[in-house]
């Protein structure tokens, strides 16, 4: 399944849709793509940090995703200022290390239902709806970029570290 991630769950979307829409499904792709390159390995491969000067790991990028999702639907999107940290004090990235004690599949719970909860947020808005960013308006068109930005950049980071755990490669 890694080999060429071909899944019935991540599908491309067309190349005709409205900007909501297209906006929606690539966000989509790229949530799944993530899970995608976490799964068919066992704790040591997805808490493994394979480049040594990097502290990333597949499962430190599922919690830093779910940190990201709350961060920008919740916490900027909809200004839940209770909308706290899940794994850090708010510093750059706590949620990528230490992993020696962290449960995979209470974080990937976690990750899935940060995404369902902005997935809830983004629908309940339009996309020149804001909220607000270091006390700057953010639009929902720009998160919705931003987000699939991120995932994307991330899933390059999961391409290289499952290929140095496992050998497994895809597009």
């Amino acid at each position: 399944m890694i080999e060429d991630l071909t899944d019935p769950r991540r599908t491309e979307p067309p190349y005709v849709l409205t900007e909501r829409e297209m906006l929606e499904a690539w966000l989509e792709f790229h949530r799944t793509t993530l899970l995608l390159k976490c799964e068919g390995l066992d704790d040591a491969g997805r808490k493994a940090r394979p480049v040594q000067t990097s502290s990333l790991s597949l499962h430190g990028l599922v919690r830093h995703m779910a940190e990201v999702e709350r961060g920008w639907f919740r916490r900027t999107l909809l200004n839940d200022a209770a909308a706290g940290y899940i794994w850090s004090d708010g510093a750059d990235d706590q949620e990528l290390v230490p992993l020696d004690d962290a449960d995979w599949e209470t974080d990937l719970e976690i990750w899935k239902h940060e995404c369902a909860l902005s997935r809830a947020a983004a629908a309940t808005k339009q996309l020149d709806d804001t909220g607000l960013r270091r006390g700057e308006p953010c639009s929902l068109r720009w998160i919705y970029v931003h987000m699939i930005e991120e995932y994307a950049r991330h899933n390059g980071h999961a391409d290289l570290i499952r290929e140095l755990v496992d050998g497994q490669v895809g597009r």
